[in-house]
Order: C-alpha cells, then structure tokens, then sequence
C-alpha cells in the first residue's frame, strides 16, 4: 500500500494529520462512500482512522501503461512536433507520461523536448513533478485550473504556435478549443486512461447504498469516476432516485472542481475544500458531518447521542433498525417537538399506513433502555420526552 508521506494528496502536517486526544473517532458512526481506485489506500486508512465505516467501489481503474499504445504514439506525435509550449495539469500525469517514455526507450528524446520549451503548470504539485524531472516552469495557476493556464497563455498570444497539454482523465474540450480557435496547434497526450475496474458488482452496491440512505457521504477524487456512476445508475434505472438520494439524504464530497462538475451539471451542490488536496477533503467531511449530523439532547432517560448510524445513551451503544434510526433522528431533530403522524409517515414513506407507523414506533420504544422516550401525543403525533 502507498504510504502517507509517498502520497503528495495528503496534507502532510494539517490537523487532521493525527486525530486529537479528545476526538479520536470523529467520524465513528458515519458510513462514507469511496469511489476512487488509485488513491483508495490511502484515503479508506484515514477515513476509518477517524471511526468512519467505508464502502470501497471503485468506479473507475487505471489502464496499465503496457496496454496503452495510444499513449505512446501521442508522445513520438509530441516529440517530433517539438512544442513551443507544454501544459502539465497533473503531479501524477507527469511523473506516469515521464515513466511510460522510459519503458518504451524514449524519455530522454522527451526530456529534451520538454526542455526546450515554456513549461506551465496547473498547480504546485504538478511543479513538484516537473522540477523532479529536472524542468524548469515559467508559470503557474493562480486557483489550479487549466482555464486560468489558459487565460495566461492568451494573454501573451499563441497564434502559430505549438501546445503541448499533458491531459489527467477528463479533457476539458472547451479549454482545447480556446487554444486553437486562437491560431494555436494543440497536441494532447493523456498518460493515464480509465477503464472500468475489477469487481463490477462492488458500484451497483455503493448506488443502491446511496439510493437507499444506507451512506452519510460518497466521496469522488475524479470526474470520469462520477460519469462512470451516473452511467451505472442509468443502466440499472436508478439514476433520478440516485440523484434524488444525493440531493436529500447522502451528503456528495469532491476533490476539486473539476471532479464537482459533472455533479453541479446534475443539480447537486458537493462538498468543496479550498485546497484541493485529500487531506482538506477528508477535514471537510469531518467538520460537515459533525456540525450538521450529530444530534445531542439531554432527556430524562439520558444524555442522547446520535452520530451517523451510532446511538449512544449516557455513552453506551444502542442498536437500531434503520426505520427506527430514521425516526429516531427525526424526533432527535425536533428536540422535544411534537412532530405529526403524517410528517413521520411521509418521512418512513409508510404512504400513510397507520398499523406501520405504529409498529415502528413499537420497535424504536422497544429497543431504547426507557421507552417511556418517545411520548405519544393523543389526535397529534409523537415526541421525545424532554
């Protein structure tokens, strides 16, 4: 497994680094939805590090280097075309276009390409990774996108000339366009390809988790891995209820913006950090859900707890059925409110069957150390009793 330090997406030093003395499960009682596949490792470990339960399906794998003749060919394409400009968005995408040129005899025919012309990067990891090659960059993003690299580059003109752009997985055709309606010659080459991954049947469990409620956040680190999902869901005829569930009940987290996109252009609002780095992205989720998912009240039975899917009384675990959890979680919310038969039916999507209500309520109350808990309020609804 990849280790923390080798990793350059993990914040080394942020907070989140080692959890606190006084909070070593932030995350315990919260289930998270990983969809990425080469830095799944990494992230799962510091998820569950936290006290998160994860459910891994990668959406989307890495082609291997060896089965990538497209590659090849793009980089003698580039080699030969001897850019006057090169674009590398990413740390990973320069050091994997670097390694695929050695193993087919041809890196240091690109090196000195590369060499020779003005290199631009997107953001400071890929710097990192054109100056271990041993390049020098002569600019770089302000916010880490490659629109800005492109605003950059029409500023100063590129009619006539030649550009390089080191792909990462999800082509921004407009900014391609920009180039080229602006006279200049663009070349692409993509050092990694996704295909799909090992183990097909691991996404359709994450969809029908999420569809379901059975997660508190899907996570994604790349945009072709949400395309993959929405292209799942649609196969399986879950795609508007999948949207439906991320819009209301599952809480969506992207790496950066260019992943968020293609879940902004399905109406969703994800989780963002500023730095687009893992760690900012797992200290997020972190903050999120405990500012807007743990409930906590004081009742006569005990101090309440209610994390994710973890009910605590007075610190001691109690187990719920995931009907009784949602209605828990409701009455939680109310803190102390009567809430009506028909809110809590339509919230069950019990269709307004009286007996199943009933009996939800008979399973919570018997589950509790005091049932006497949950108060029915005669012609009105139900409480907790505060």
């Amino acid at each position: 497994m990849t280790t923390l330090n080798a990793l350059d997406s993990l914040d080394a030093g942020s907070p989140l680094a080692t959890p606190g003395p006084n909070d070593d499960a932030p995350l315990d009682g919260f289930r998270i939805g990983v969809t990425s596949h080469r830095r799944s490792p990494d992230l799962i470990e510091a998820l569950e590090r936290r006290g998160a339960s994860v459910l891994h399906a990668p959406a989307l794998k890495i082609a291997p280097v060896q089965e990538d003749v497209t590659l090849i060919e793009d980089t003698k394409t580039i080699i030969a075309a001897k850019p006057d400009i090169c674009i590398a968005t990413t740390a990973y995408g320069m050091r994997r276009w670097c390694e695929a040129a050695d193993s087919f005899g041809i890196g240091e025919q690109l090196l000195d390409v590369l060499a020779a012309c003005r290199m631009f990067v997107r953001g400071p990891k890929a710097r990192g990774a054109v100056r271990a090659a041993g390049l020098a960059d002569v600019g770089i993003s302000s916010d880490e996108t490659t629109a800005t690299l492109v605003d950059m580059l029409l500023q100063e003109g590129v009619r006539g000339k030649t550009v390089a752009v080191q792909l990462h997985g999800y082509t921004d055709v407009r900014q391609l366009e920009r180039l080229r309606m602006s006279g200049a010659t663009v070349l692409t080459v993509t050092p990694y390809r996704w295909v799909k991954p090992d183990g097909e049947d691991k996404l359709p469990r994450l969809i029908e988790a999420a569809c379901s409620g059975d997660l508190d956040v899907l996570t994604f680190t790349s945009a072709p891995a949400v395309d993959a999902m929405w292209s799942t869901a649609h196969e399986m005829g879950l795609y508007r209820q999948l949207v439906d569930a991320l819009k209301t009940q599952v809480t969506v987290a992207a790496v950066g913006p260019v992943t968020a996109q293609p879940l902004i252009d399905a109406g969703l609002s994800p989780l963002i950090p500023d730095r687009y780095r893992m760690g900012a992205l797992i200290r997020l989720v972190t903050e999120h859900l405990a500012l807007n998912h743990v409930r906590r009240l004081d009742t006569p039975a005990g101090h309440i707890e209610l994390r994710g899917r973890c009910l605590r009384i007075d610190g001691s675990a109690v187990d719920l059925a995931p009907a009784p959890l949602l209605l828990l979680r409701a009455l939680l919310g109310a803190g102390g409110a009567v809430l009506s038969r028909e809110a809590l039916s339509d919230l069950l999507e019990l269709r307004g069957s009286v007996h199943a209500l009933d009996m939800t309520v008979s399973r919570l109350r018997s589950s509790l150390p005091d049932g006497k808990l949950v108060e029915t309020v005669v012609k009105r609804g139900y409480r907790l009793r505060v």
